[in-house]
């Protein structure tokens, strides 16, 4: 038992580590494009952090634990909008008016729809895998050229000064190594607890490891939120839910075929896809997500969190 509760928090410290320098390492890059800040927090800021997730996901999906796989990008987008969001929106209110926002609103609704269909067949094959995996590789090209075409004008007197690119480099591969380990060692004790105290890897993966390897999204959109970057925090969410899906799920599918519990696929996905849609309709009917929306959605996944545990056999 301590061996797995050491295996659990080191992946989490690992992950939130890596997570922290993949990101530091690419959003430095990608400044030296121009982009704007809503397509890098989409693209690098989003699927960078989503890293865990799916280095996770493919270590459950090979360790034979495909609850943990799936439990783990469900239960992260659900984070990711409820937790990651509302700590962001307490921290500093978050404004909703963002150039091109409906667009990517409108993806990331159709891609939470679309995991409910997956839901239903039960199980994500190779064939849809590879489908899903080359939508997300169109979404990558058209987010760039939207890009290039909406670039912000930069304003050079707060411009930060770019690291040299050798220390660019070794930040993306820092964190691409702590990512690896980090993954490894939270699915083992994850693993391990779950099947040792009789709680379902359903419910592991929607909770701890989900938790766990959102910490970067966290530690993201909450830097963002108190550097008043609206558009990273949102931009991070929505890229990530995105990559969760149709990057992570349809990956892991073409590597091995993943099953979906009937339990995530009635409850845990409909929630989801609800979420996600109420956070589109926040952000197209408010001027903001304050800090009262903020803590209801804290108070909101708590009682997720709590609901999950108490349908464990024998609590």
């Amino acid at each position: 038992m301590a061996l797995d509760l050491t295996y659990l928090a080191a992946g989490l410290i690992l992950l939130f580590l890596g997570g922290e320098a993949l990101v530091r390492g690419a959003v430095s890059i990608a400044a030296r494009f121009g982009m704007p800040p809503l397509i890098i927090g989409l693209t690098i800021v989003g699927f960078g952090t989503s890293m865990p997730e799916l280095l996770v996901s493919l270590k459950a999906a090979f360790d034979g634990a495909p609850d943990i796989a799936v439990g783990n990008v469900v239960g992260s987008n659900t984070a990711n909008i409820l937790l990651i969001l509302g700590v962001a929106a307490v921290i500093c209110p978050i404004p909703t008016a963002i150039p091109g926002i409906r667009r990517d609103l409108a993806m990331v609704t159709l891609v939470a729809a679309f995991t409910l269909v997956l839901g239903y067949l039960g199980h994500v094959s190779r064939l849809m895998g590879a489908a899903m995996f080359v939508t997300l590789c169109a979404y990558l090209f058209y987010a760039a050229v939207y890009g290039k075409k909406e670039e912000a004008e930069e304003d050079d007197e707060h411009a930060p000064v770019p690291m040299p690119l050798w220390m660019q480099l070794a930040y993306i591969a820092g964190g691409l190594a702590g990512l690896v380990i980090g993954a490894d060692l939270l699915v083992r004790g994850a693993t391990s607890i779950a099947r040792g105290y009789g709680i379902s890897e359903a419910v592991i993966g929607l909770t701890i490891v989900a938790v766990g390897t959102s910490l970067p999204e966290l530690a993201t959109s909450a830097i963002a939120a108190f550097r008043r970057h609206s558009e990273i925090a949102i931009g991070n969410v929505l890229g990530s839910n995105i990559f969760n899906i149709i990057g992570i799920l349809g990956a892991t599918a073409v590597f091995h075929p993943v099953a979906i519990a009937p339990s995530i696929a009635s409850f845990d996905i409909p929630l989801m896809l609800g979420v996600t849609v109420l956070l589109a309709l926040m952000l197209l009917g408010l001027k903001s997500i304050n800090r009262l929306a903020g803590a209801a959605f804290l108070v909101f996944y708590t009682g997720y969190c709590g609901y999950l545990f108490t349908q464990m056999p024998g609590v």
